[in-house]
């Protein structure tokens, strides 16, 4: 299945390196608040916090790309997406702004590569390359379904 293009994608930064999601997966973006931990969750996911009474898991981008670790700090950000069914929130240093692609900026190149999980393309820039995330492919079947099931413990333990 060919994945369309994006025509406005969301771009953030962490560790200085910038990437971006497709505004159709962004629903809003919110300042970090403190997560309360997830027992039984995929490493990949660092807690989780309510959200106008929505439980929304916060996945660990920098575990996910070998990045080192830091405290959440209040200056970062979350995004908020949908990971196919699921809205999940991204914890980003920054989010920097919606920009519209041309077709002529988007490389699909990268999807294809071996060992490049998690990417939709690259978006050539004036200022350099731009990995786009494919978030339906971020956790794996198994972690959803770990995911899942902490989750469901979690509601029924409040």
């Amino acid at each position: 299945m060919v994945t369309p293009s994006p025509r406005e994608v969301l771009l953030f930064t962490l560790e200085a390196q910038r990437y971006a999601l497709p505004v159709e997966d962004v629903r809003e973006l919110v300042r970090a608040v403190r997560l309360t931990p997830l027992p039984q969750a995929p490493d990949v996911v660092e807690g989780l916090f309510n959200l106008r009474g929505e439980l929304i898991p916060v996945l660990d981008m920098r575990r996910r790309f070998r990045l080192p670790a830091r405290r959440l700090s209040p200056m970062d950000h979350f995004i908020i997406a949908q990971a196919g069914a699921r809205a999940v929130a991204l914890r980003v240093d920054r989010a920097e702004g919606l920009i519209p692609v041309e077709a002529d900026l988007m490389d699909a190149t990268p999807r294809h590569l071996p060992g490049v999980g998690y990417v939709a393309g690259a978006l050539k820039l004036p200022d350099g390359l731009v990995l786009l995330h494919d978030l339906r492919t971020f956790l794996s079947a198994a972690e959803a379904m770990t995911l899942d099931a902490a989750l469901v413990k979690e509601e029924a333990s409040r």
